[in-house]
């Protein structure tokens, strides 16, 4: 009897299984950084993202909004969830990502910004892509207005939809070209289960309130982390994602030209970066004018809706931050030495030197070859794929994804 061996699935398993451990056993990291800012206990940080708790938490004189701790952590999601009815599902994604990727490099960061800021409010149920005519919608809150590749998105919608109608949900197709694009970027593999329903409605005030901002400090940053289940290292690690792609000066402005209201720019910002930073982010004075009002978006750098067409046409990578040959769309290690060197073109990116838990875990990405931060990478974005999914019954498979089926 003949035996045929598959290389696939070796390398599969090669793959996969060191992502599994990780997961496991996030290298002695401490669970639950932060717990004694909330004001109700919880188990640690990643038991409370694979088991199933439930309760509603306010951080004490952090945040104004309650936040609901209902995680569902993927177990209803399946490897190949479309083998019967949708076969080739993830070629077309995979192929489709190709072809815009090699047309337009810039689309790996932007789909997974685009990933990041699904998921990070109530899951990845493609709640982002949702337009209602009557109310708010997420796509509107500030911290997405300079989001980029719905228009992606939506060909490669189209492209599935046309072979297999009404499928293949909005919020698997998110999932898949994310991880697809982080390949394509020089980034590592890690499997992506499927089987995400997306939701039937749109968080326009969550996303307001909960999307991380470019000047929060490191306490605000891992607060946030935490209550979604992510310990410091993942944290630290997921936002390793700044690899990749400009950092567009609307985010930056407020850094150089008006730090904390003062007019002035940031003191710990080195002189030479400082001045290679106004070089290439010069002054704008609709972001920079003081703000008098407690608004806490005034340094968002966007006091008003801006022109998405217009941003991020210039801005900074932290290739650029470091002076280095780096070309900046790989995901390595430039981003944390950068930081290091006090590069950071975020304050909330310079922030994790600010405390020594995290600066020991920028100081141990950047002092090897990578492999260390792409391992956990891998991990920390497997898991943020699986959070608080819609499966089975929940919501709903769009038919576009802007739009309720419905509607």
């Amino acid at each position: 009897m003949r035996i045929f061996f598959n290389p696939w699935i070796m390398i599969t398993l090669f793959v996969v299984l060191p992502v599994l451990l990780s997961l496991r056993n996030p290298r002695g990291e401490p669970q639950n950084p932060i717990t004694q800012t909330t004001t109700s206990s919880s188990s640690s940080s990643s038991s409370s993202f694979f088991g199933t708790s439930f309760g509603t938490v306010k951080l004490a004189n952090t945040f104004p909004f309650e936040f609901n701790l209902r995680i569902r952590d993927g177990s209803n999601l399946q490897y190949d969830f479309y083998r019967g009815t949708c076969p080739k599902a993830e070629d077309i994604i995979r192929s489709s990502v190709a072809d815009i990727f090699f047309d337009q490099r810039s689309f790996a960061a932007s789909i997974l910004r685009l990933f990041f800021h699904d998921c990070f409010i109530q899951g990845c149920d493609a709640s982002l892509l949702l337009e209602d005519r009557n109310s708010s919608y997420e796509k509107q809150a500030i911290p997405n207005l300079t989001l980029k590749g719905f228009d992606k998105i939506d060909l490669i919608k189209e492209e599935v939809e046309q072979e297999c109608p009404g499928v293949v949900s909005c919020a698997d197709i998110i999932a898949l070209a994310a991880r697809d694009a982080v390949l394509l970027a020089g980034g590592p593999f890690y499997p992506v289960l499927t089987g995400r329903r997306d939701s039937r409605q749109s968080y326009f005030q969550e996303a307001t309130d909960q999307i991380p901002r470019p000047d929060d400090n490191v306490t605000r940053t891992l607060q946030l982390f935490n209550l979604r289940g992510f310990n410091a290292r993942e944290t630290v690690s997921l936002l390793g994602a700044h690899n990749i792609g400009n950092i567009g000066c609307d985010f930056i402005q407020q850094r150089l030209y008006n730090f904390q209201g003062t007019r002035q720019p940031d003191p710990s910002i080195p002189l030479d970066f400082l001045a290679d930073m106004k070089r290439n982010c010069p002054p704008d004075n609709k972001n920079t004018s003081t703000n008098n009002s407690t608004n806490e978006f005034s340094t968002f750098t966007i006091s008003k809706p801006m022109n998405v067409h217009d941003s991020n046409k210039k801005g900074m990578s932290y290739a650029q931050a470091l002076s280095s040959i780096s070309s900046g769309k790989s995901l390595d290690t430039h981003y944390y030495q950068s930081l290091l060197q006090g590069r950071g073109l975020l304050f909330s990116d310079q922030q994790l030197m600010a405390q020594e838990k995290t600066a020991r875990l920028v100081s141990a990405y950047a002092s090897d070859d990578g492999s260390t931060f792409r391992m956990d990478f891998a991990a920390v974005m497997l898991k943020l794929s699986n959070l608080d999914v819609l499966t089975g019954n929940q919501g709903e498979v769009r038919l576009n994804c802007s739009q309720l089926r419905n509607s």
